[in-house]
């Protein structure tokens, strides 16, 4: 299938196709004679793990570092990183570190913030 049709069956776009072959997640597609990339059902599959991986918080970044091992989520997509250790752990533990950190910093912004706009009145619509 050309790269429209390969988007739209992993439920995104030819630029984002493109996107993650060009940072090593996707492998370059073969091209047709007149040079258009050709994607077959695993390639889509992969892209769905893609995506999917991507909803969950990581980063493209994060997926680069493991993007020799994501076969091993389209052919397992119910399997967990637990169930494999060493392969996606790391990955994501600093992305849950990277999160908290977030999370920290983002909360003590709003307590702030609520402090400065008036105090208690404003603590309250935390709840």
């Amino acid at each position: 299938m050309r790269i429209g049709e390969a988007a739209a069956a992993a439920g995104t776009t030819p630029r984002a196709l493109r996107l993650y072959e060009a940072r090593g997640l996707l492998r370059p597609a073969p091209r047709t004679p007149s040079g258009q990339r050709e994607y077959g059902p695993a390639d889509v599959a992969r892209v769905r793990v893609i995506r999917n991986l991507l909803a969950l918080g990581l980063t493209l970044e994060d997926l680069r570092r493991r993007a020799h091992r994501l076969d091993l989520l389209v052919q397992d997509p119910a399997g967990s990183c637990d169930s494999r250790p060493g392969e996606f752990h790391g990955v994501v533990a600093d992305r849950l570190a990277t999160l908290d950190a977030e999370i920290a910093r983002l909360t003590h912004l709003r307590q702030s913030l609520a402090a400065a706009a008036g105090g208690p009145e404003h603590e309250r619509e935390r709840e």
